[in-house]
């Protein structure tokens, strides 16, 4: 296999790739939560089984995560990027033809399955080929993913309104092709090293408590994430906001993830000691989601950007703090596969638990103050993430194959 990439003109087209196929991983989901009043005028989808449109995904790619590596291990990482990127341009196409609830479930599984293989195998080919740049490039690459959402949930009302859901929702086909096209040109650049020494020293991450520390801490703060994308927009139109302005708001909202997610790891970069960062973070979450349940009628959008801003922060430092917890980049992309692993497969249930509680109180309110709740709980479990006690989490003599 190849070293790492140490030409700074060969980072340009890799990092432009990667983040490109970030821009494809949250379309699917983020496109459905301002098309649901049109999707549920003419397809039978109750606010409970709607939320299976974002649990789904998200579960498989907790579940996905788990078996990334040993099937990144048997076929090639290339390998599975480029089929992962099929997979989710297939699940994506087959939104063109939409004749009821289930042919959008399994799109939406379909498509979890191959979300969850790129996102196993990107942190580690991050860590491989951008060295100390990792943090800006993470940044980097976690925008892009809010700018998908962002650009998929403000566009997809106005695709609808010309050419109706089923293309607002199926559009970002193109997106994903484009994507596999600039892979297949620089992919042959993206070429891991042999970590065959490292892999008889490997840890059972399992095994270790703070494994467990950062995966609820990602767990906390995907739940947030996926939450807003499948019930924010509907939250607005219950308000008596448009369709169109629905989507807008949610787009505002990615937006401010996407601002987040550049500025904050950068911030961030400039110690390895994230703490303070991730309480600002958490504060802003907090703020927004109080807001959203008891005040919307100051400002949807203040809210909602406040919100913004903490989600889009939070999701990008808490794979770096993993990242931070290893050097070597095999093992610190097994760990983030872990945390991601176990973090998506908890955050799954949160849009479920959501949409229970629309169907049942006619309201989401409780369900922000739900998630203002788990915000407090990410600022404790945070203070525990002192860089000077890293080394002592995993040591050498536990380690085993």
């Amino acid at each position: 296999m190849r070293s790492a990439l140490s030409d700074k003109a060969n980072l340009l087209p890799l990092g432009f790739a990667l983040m490109l196929i970030g821009l494809n991983l949250r379309p699917i989901l983020a496109s459905v939560g301002p098309l649901l009043p049109s999707i549920q005028q003419d397809i039978s989808l109750s606010f409970t089984l709607a939320s299976m449109l974002t649990l789904l995904p998200v579960l498989a790619m907790g579940l996905g995560c788990f078996a990334g590596f040993s099937i990144a291990k048997r076929l090639g990482f290339n390998t599975i990027m480029t089929g992962s990127l099929l997979l989710l341009i297939i699940a994506t196409a087959m939104r063109f033809w939409t004749v009821d609830a289930t042919w959008l479930v399994c799109s939406a599984l379909l498509a979890g399955i191959g979300i969850a293989l790129i996102q196993t195998i990107m942190p580690m080919l991050i860590k491989q080929n951008f060295g100390e740049r990792v943090p800006l490039m993470m940044g980097l690459y976690v925008t892009a993913i809010m700018g998908g959402a962002a650009l998929a949930a403000s566009s997809a009302p106005y695709i609808d309104i010309n050419l109706g859901w089923r293309a607002g929702l199926g559009h970002w086909t193109w997106l994903g092709i484009l994507a596999l096209a600039l892979w297949l040109i620089v992919k042959p650049k993206a070429q891991l090293q042999d970590h065959t020494n490292v892999q008889s020293q490997q840890p059972h991450f399992w095994h270790f408590r703070r494994s467990w520390v950062l995966a609820i801490f990602f767990a906390l703060g995907t739940s947030c994430y996926v939450c807003v994308l499948a019930w924010l927009a509907p939250y607005a139109v219950e308000l008596g906001y448009s369709q169109t302005q629905s989507g807008l708001v949610l787009g505002f909202l990615t937006s401010m993830e996407v601002i987040a997610g550049l500025v904050f790891p950068w911030l961030a970069s400039k110690s390895m000691d994230r703490r303070a960062i991730i309480a600002l973070l958490c504060l802003l979450q907090l703020i927004g989601f109080m807001g959203l349940a008891l005040a919307p009628e100051i400002s949807l959008f203040l809210w909602a950007g406040l919100a913004g801003l903490g989600i889009g922060g939070i999701f990008p430092l808490g794979l770096i703090v993993t990242m931070d917890h290893q050097h070597n980049p095999l093992l610190a992309g097994k760990l983030t596969a872990f945390v991601q692993g176990v973090g998506y497969t908890i955050a799954a249930i949160s849009p479920w638990v959501a949409g229970l509680i629309r169907d049942n109180f006619d309201s989401f309110e409780s369900a922000w103050l739900l998630l203002a709740s788990l915000s407090i709980a990410a600022w404790l479990l945070s203070r525990q993430f002192n860089p000077q006690e890293y080394a002592y989490q995993y040591p050498v003599k536990h380690c085993a194959v």
